[in-house]
């Protein structure tokens, strides 16, 4: 018979599920969860039902919001015709806090991984080029993480977008290799989207 509770192995095995967490740090969480108050624990519960409930995914950008389509695709003041790719919805919080950029996202969902094996078909690859087939997009802003899954993913995409004869562009200076786009502080991110650069 196990020592420890058959509900907190459980919740211990939910933790481990969140990426970065082992079953070390899953047990630290459980147990600091278990002294506190019943109310605060019922107040996080609701939050993650409220959260599933009431968020949705943009159908034009497939970033999370919760409206459809999102406050910045339904925007008429945004221009259209300039598309910036990125990785996951939270990068674009980051990057509408420098006021730099005044076009569309779309968010793919993730990297080209071969070593986790994320294909391009297992992300919103298809969707983004139908997007430039019928949207009068003129410039692809390429903001992903400038490091092997980020970089493996801008040429594979631009290669794909320049076929479409279209400008292909991506964040410039400001931005070391291995850096991950979510931590950029918004004056070393807003210098490397004024400074982007065509993909040659």
């Amino acid at each position: 018979m196990s020592p420890t509770p058959r509900a907190l192995e459980r919740l211990i095995r939910e933790f481990t599920k969140l990426p970065g967490i082992g079953p070390k740090t899953a047990e630290r969480l459980v147990y600091y969860l278990l002294k506190q108050p019943k109310e605060e624990l019922i107040s996080m519960a609701e939050g993650l039902r409220q959260v599933k409930d009431e968020v949705v995914n943009c159908s034009q950008c497939f970033r999370f919001s919760d409206q459809n389509p999102c406050p910045i695709c339904s925007n008429n003041k945004r221009d259209k015709s300039i598309l910036c790719v990125v990785a996951e919805s939270q990068n674009i919080p980051v990057i509408e806090k420098t006021g730099a950029f005044a076009g569309v996202y779309h968010v793919l969902g993730g990297l080209i991984s071969p070593l986790e094996g994320i294909t391009p078909d297992k992300l919103k690859i298809a969707e983004l080029e139908k997007r430039l087939k019928n949207n009068g997009v003129k410039e692809v802003i390429l903001a992903l993480n400038p490091d092997l899954d980020g970089e493996t993913t801008s040429l594979y995409l631009a290669k794909l977008i320049k076929s479409l004869n279209i400008k292909v562009t991506r964040l410039a200076r400001g931005l070391p290799m291995g850096a991950d786009l979510e931590y950029a502080d918004e004056i070393t991110l807003e210098s490397a989207i004024i400074g982007r650069r065509e993909v040659l």
